[in-house]
């Protein structure tokens, strides 16, 4: 009778599926013990081509922030305890985190948007207090110190390509080899105490879901010092020129920078390679940001391997890294016959060939194959194919202004011919990039590169756009609250020496 009522206690579609129900149980239990210790890998099948965050609201503003004609303004005020904690997370742990501010740009009010500290070499100088967070593993590309000695981080005094840098990194000026302006390669000091002076990365919809201003979803506050000087006058022109050329890069801005009540400094603000601005350079493809940390050495199938390496910054959920793997594993492969024959399945040749040319005459240290690995993959759903898009260009004008189309360039350094192995300069395996050496090395590519850089030559400087641009910078430089005019001016002179020595001997090399 007991065992009657407990029978009964159990619910009849239980006891009516009881065989299921046991099937089941045996079958979990065989996975278990079978395929316990087995690791399991998502892969993403989908081909779904769109989806971007839900946008909200989109603040439409007063003034077109890349209006850059036009000086801008830029004031944040945040919690003073707020920073003393993303302080401690970037200096304790190397955790760059959040924190809210309130936002007012060019007279519009944006309250709680999110900044962070951004860039990996470039903070490799900050203090707190006068000491530099400690890292291990090195601070420019994740490996060895910078090339030429040092002390394993960016500014400790040595400059690349040789010389003295001045007291605390600034920059140096005077002539460089080959007569062009030999910028100074050490980093201006960067200290927390000064937070107006710093790398930001601003975004407006951390703290508020689908908020956008103007289209943006983020912005980056540029940092002065480095290559430009503390007018990054050398980004704003490599900018311009690239848009000239109509390749794919960024818009700027130079604006006024007040943070709380410190005093007010001029900064340049770059359009940064977020969600938003991927849904804007093809019709239908995934964007992937090079990591500083990482190679394009084939690691095996595993995505969680590439993890140091790329960033997959759209389409996440439909799409993933693997077409990034297949690139890595041809090319790891591929004899050079196979590159020469393969290359166009895999990467749209004319487009890279643009990029590898328009970083030889921007003079470029620090591209794909720089230290800093700096560049962008985009992979279109449609042909299947990668283009490169250029990135971070405050080392651009930073060479000998003498080198030619085939010849590596060096940070301050003599150009030299270009060879398998060395990459974009000094400094063993800090540089270097397998996809541009193999393609500079072949002759199948030379028609097609030489062609790139002569009408990339014409449109960026035998027009007269380069040297139209710096009169632009100039105008615009000397409306910016907070900027030193007496420091832009000799900093726009020695860049439009270095430019007038670049078109004149390109003009007889070519």
């Amino acid at each position: 009778m007991a065992r009657r009522r407990l029978r009964h206690r159990i619910p009849v579609r239980v006891r009516h599926n009881y065989r299921l129900l046991a099937a089941c149980a045996t079958f979990l239990l065989v996975i278990t013990v079978v395929l316990g210790s087995t690791r399991i890998r998502p892969y993403v099948t989908s081909a779904a081509d769109s989806a971007t965050s839900v946008v909200t609201i989109d603040i439409a503003g007063t003034v077109d922030l890349f209006d850059s004609t036009v000086a801008h303004e830029f004031s944040l005020v945040f919690r003073d305890d707020d920073y003393q904690r993303l302080l401690d997370a970037y200096f304790d742990d190397g955790e760059k985190e959040y924190l809210a501010a309130d936002l007012v740009v060019d007279g519009t009010a944006i309250p709680s948007v999110g900044i962070r500290l951004k860039g990996n070499s470039t903070l490799s100088g900050l203090t707190r207090d006068g000491e530099t967070a400690q890292r291990t593993g090195g601070q420019f590309g994740g490996g060895e110190g910078p090339p030429g000695g040092g002390e394993g981080r960016f500014g400790g005094g040595r400059q690349f390509g040789g010389g003295q840098g001045q007291p605390g990194g600034a920059p140096q000026g005077g002539n460089g080899p080959g007569g062009g302006m030999g910028m100074g390669m050490g980093m201006a000091g960067l200290a927390a105490e000064e937070p107006e002076t710093l790398p930001w990365l601003i975004s407006f919809d951390e703290f508020v879901d689908g908020r956008r201003y103007q289209g943006l979803q983020e912005v980056a506050v540029r940092v002065g010092g480095m290559g430009g000087g503390a007018a990054v006058a050398n980004e704003a022109l490599a900018l311009s020129l690239l848009a000239t050329a109509a390749m794919t890069t960024q818009r700027y801005a130079y604006t006024s920078f007040t943070v709380n009540d410190r005093p007010t400094t001029a900064r340049l603000v770059v359009e940064h390679p977020d969600e938003q601005y991927a849904a804007g350079v093809g019709t239908s493809g995934v964007l992937y940001k090079s990591l500083a940390s990482g190679s394009f050495d084939y690691q095996g199938e595993d995505l969680v391997e590439y993890q140091d390496d790329f960033k997959q910054i759209n389409l996440t959920g439909s799409q993933d890294l693997q077409p990034v793997i297949n690139l890595i594993r041809w090319l790891s492969e591929a004899s050079d016959e196979e590159f020469d024959a393969e290359l166009a399945d895999h990467v749209d040749v004319e487009s890279f060939a643009r990029y590898v040319a328009a970083q030889n005459l921007l003079l470029n240290f620090d591209d794909m194959a720089g230290p800093g690995r700096n560049y962008y993959l985009y992979h279109d759903l449609d042909t299947r194919k990668f283009t490169v898009i250029s990135w971070d260009h405050n080392l651009t004008f930073s060479g000998d202004a003498t080198s030619g189309p085939h010849d590596a360039i060096g940070m301050g350094g003599l150009g030299r011919p270009a060879t398998v192995g060395e990459g974009g300069g000094p400094g063993g395996r800090m540089t270097g990039h397998p996809l541009k050496e193999r393609f500079l090395a072949s002759e199948a590519f030379t028609e097609v590169y030489e062609a790139a850089y002569r009408d990339l030559y014409q449109q960026m400087y035998a027009s007269g756009a380069a040297t139209a641009t710096l009169d632009g910078l100039a105008a615009v430089l000397t409306t910016i609250d907070g900027q030193d005019a007496q420091a832009a001016t000799e900093e726009l002179d020695q860049l439009r020496a270095l430019i007038t020595e670049r078109i004149e001997s390109l003009r007889d090399q070519l």
